[in-house]
């Protein structure tokens, strides 16, 4: 624009100036040059341009106040939300520029309107897929069983703790890791293998199921795994998901579900073959003389009892264990209950010339217990003492007080348990292989004990033993205020 305006100004004033210098020289034409003939016409042809270069230079000035005129207008109008321009504007000429700045305008307002709401459902949507993701991480992180997602590049994407405890792996820095890096060991190393197979080859309806045996903490676990391809709504595979079930405690469970069944079996079998075998004798008459049927009911009589006694023992076990057992507690009296017990057992310890030594303090110490229990499980415990200690043996009862407890001590002089037993003593239908010849039991005897002192009455149960030398059985109650 200055530019123009030079090249303007020079033009005006050289025309000016030949104009000015034409007639001059036209009205001194004929006379004689001289010096201040010349002199003179060059002061009138500067002075003329001096002039013009004045008025031309107010004009460009005024022309430039004018325009910047109009121009504060519009910028005003812009600044007041357009209010000044939906009136036409006084001078003419700015009409057009103001009209095409209104719709150039009005298009810009109406496409910021377009792109505000536009950004305000972006917001909200933004939103609730940030909400939907935390409340899926907080799902995946509720899950028990060990999850895994990975994307199309078999990068993690999500996990969960038990995911990260099974194999090892900061959670926190695992994110976008290969995971083929995080599941590092032989046995997860098969598995990553898989899922990178199953992302190479999936299809809308692939899923696998496996299993994989982790060692975790030194111990051989088994797991269930599920693989699952994801895939989005275009039909653009997305990653997989793996769950892992840990199944080592259910397999644990079967078996001893099924151990039980056969040890039950077993152990209910013997009585009722028995029985059944004397009844058929008494049946086909092989019983002769009243004597010889005497014996044989005498028999089926004990072996009834000991079948009873067995039905008996398996209840209170699963009562205890399912806590549907009846608790009477009150205050009671363990010297009674080993008095009685002692009575109970004492034919026992004859037959066999045991000798019963009673040590129990004359102090009577009373404990909150339920009666019948704290005495089946004394009596369980001298029973066992007598069976195992040989003919000739002794047997010791003590009763004394410590730091606020009550404790019972049943010492034997008897064969003593292996140590590669004792951590064995109180499973069901357990017994020392060594001594199953010695007198006959179901081995749910101590298992009963245990789950009534330390189940029900919160005691503590105490084994000692040395092979050959005999064994300490007993327990601890807290002492009743």
């Amino acid at each position: 624009m200055r530019a123009a305006q030079t090249r303007i100004t020079i033009l005006l004033m050289g025309g000016s100036c030949l104009a000015v210098g034409a007639a001059y020289w036209l009205a001194v034409r004929g006379q004689p040059l001289s010096p201040f003939i010349l002199v003179r016409g060059a002061l009138l042809v500067i002075g003329t341009a001096l002039v013009a270069m004045l008025a031309i230079t107010a004009l460009v000035r005024d022309a430039a106040r004018y325009r910047r005129l109009i121009l504060d207008q519009i910028q005003h109008s812009l600044m007041n939300d357009l209010p000044g321009i939906a009136a036409p504007p006084k001078d003419p000429n700015a009409r057009p520029i103001v009209n095409t700045l209104r719709e150039r305008i009005d298009s810009l307002q109406s496409r910021a309107d377009q792109l505000q709401i536009q950004k305000k459902n972006l917001e909200i949507q933004l939103r609730l897929a940030d909400a939907q993701r935390r409340q899926s991480l907080i799902m995946i992180n509720g899950i028990s069983d060990a999850v895994l997602v990975t994307d199309s590049f078999d990068e993690l994407l999500v996990a969960n703790p038990a995911a990260a405890e099974v194999f090892a792996f900061d959670l926190a820095h695992s994110t976008k890791k290969p995971i083929a890096q995080l599941l590092d060991s032989p046995a997860a190393a098969k598995l990553a293998a898989d899922i990178s197979d199953l992302r190479a080859n999936h299809t809308r309806t692939n899923r696998r199921t496996v299993d994989y045996q982790l060692e975790i903490e030194g111990l051989l676990h088994t797991f269930s795994v599920t693989l699952s391809c994801v895939i989005d709504n275009h039909d653009q595979f997305s990653g997989v998901v793996t769950v892992l079930h840990d199944r080592t405690r259910e397999n644990e469970i079967s078996k001893m579900k099924t151990d039980f069944v056969s040890h039950v079996s077993h152990e209910l079998r013997t009585p009722l073959s028995s029985i059944k075998a004397y009844a058929e004798l008494l049946v086909d008459g092989e019983a002769t003389d009243d004597k010889t049927r005497s014996e044989f009911y005498h028999i089926i009589q004990a072996e009834a009892d000991r079948l009873s006694r067995l039905i008996d023992n398996i209840l209170n076990i699963s009562r205890i264990e399912s806590g549907m057992m009846r608790v009477n507690k009150k205050s009671i009296s363990l010297n009674e209950i080993l008095k009685q017990a002692v009575e109970v057992t004492s034919p026992g310890a004859k037959e066999k010339n045991i000798a019963i030594i009673d040590q129990t303090s004359p102090i009577f110490f009373h404990v909150q217990a339920d009666r019948d229990m704290i005495y089946q499980s004394v009596l369980n415990i001298i029973s066992n003492a007598i069976k195992y200690t040989p003919a000739g043996g002794t047997v010791r009862l003590a009763l004394e007080v410590r730091e606020e407890e009550v404790v019972v001590l049943v010492t034997d002089s008897g064969v003593g348990i292996p140590p590669e037993a004792m951590k064995h003593l109180f499973e069901k239908f357990y017994r020392v292989e060594q001594h199953k010849n010695m007198a006959k039991g179901s081995g749910l005897g101590l298992n009963l004990t245990r789950q009534i002192i330390e189940s029900i009455h919160k005691g503590k149960m105490i084994v000692i033993s040395e092979v050959g030398k005999g064994s300490t059985f007993g327990f601890s109650l807290p002492i009743a205020a």
